[in-house]
């Protein structure tokens, strides 16, 4: 019968100790991958040869060496390893395979998470910035992805920022016109992501805006129902006052009934 609270307890320490170590990390975290998103962002963007990258690829390791970090120290605390291990294995792949190294940027979707905090009390408004930041922020890093992936392969048709950008946000949105495509693995991957990203996003926007849309309009219905009742209730009062009066009227004008 005393079993259950001893075996509860390694549990819960070992979900306070990875809840401290993200909290300790996620400042840090955040600015290393802000880091790391200019550093590749100018990289990628201005095409710079290999043999002038040395100061970018310096940033770019570094920050990959505390992402690196943050995984192992998050996979040595957590409780259940092997479970962590198997449902993080694109995170693993990301940090181990080269050739996957633009999907990387995605990590600094995790920055995005302060957002809500400077959206207002309102759920609603944390919501709505939160997406809308989510979204914009998505839409960069799949662009930079993908021209990463693309720019320098031959029988590709993205190859500036611009193309980039406009098949990011056609993509994102669920247009998808076609004029421009990934042709390369990681492209197609990054491509993947973004249209799964897009749709949660998308519909956490679209749901916030409905929601908004319903409630303003529920009010308006609310306050014009309020409005007639207050109406009606005035002219309830003014016919029932006029009536009173001709009563009153009506009753000095009648004879005074005989004595017997």
């Amino acid at each position: 019968m005393t079993t259950a609270p001893a075996a509860a307890e390694p549990a819960s320490s070992a979900r306070s100790k990875v809840a401290r170590w993200h909290t300790i990390t996620e400042w840090p975290l955040a600015i290393a991958a802000i880091v790391f998103l200019v550093a590749y962002s100018i990289e990628v963007i201005a095409d710079v040869p290999d043999s002038r990258a040395v100061v970018f690829d310096i940033i770019i390791w570094a920050t990959w060496v505390l992402f690196a970090i943050d995984y192992l120290v998050t996979l040595i605390l957590v409780e259940r390893r092997w479970h962590w291990f198997v449902h993080n294995l694109p995170a693993a792949a990301i940090l181990v395979v080269p050739a996957l190294r633009p999907l990387r940027l995605f990590r600094v979707v995790a920055a995005a998470r302060m957002l809500h905090r400077v959206g207002g009390r309102a759920l609603r408004g944390r919501i709505l910035t939160y997406g809308f930041g989510a979204a914009i922020l998505l839409a960069y890093l799949a662009a930079l992805a993908v021209l990463d992936a693309e720019q320098n392969v031959k029988g590709a048709n993205i190859h500036n920022i611009g193309d980039a950008a406009w098949w990011a946000v056609v993509t994102l949105s669920g247009v998808g016109y076609g004029d421009y495509y990934p042709v390369t693995l990681v492209g197609r991957l990054v491509g993947v992501g973004l249209m799964i990203g897009g749709i949660a996003i998308i519909g956490i926007v679209a749901g916030s805006l409905a929601s908004w849309l319903i409630e303003q309009l529920g009010t308006r219905v609310a306050e014009e129902a309020e409005a007639a009742e207050d109406q009606t209730r005035s002219e309830v009062a003014v016919l029932s006052e006029q009536v009173a009066r001709l009563t009153a009227l009506i009753e000095t004008r009648l004879p005074d009934k005989p004595d017997r």
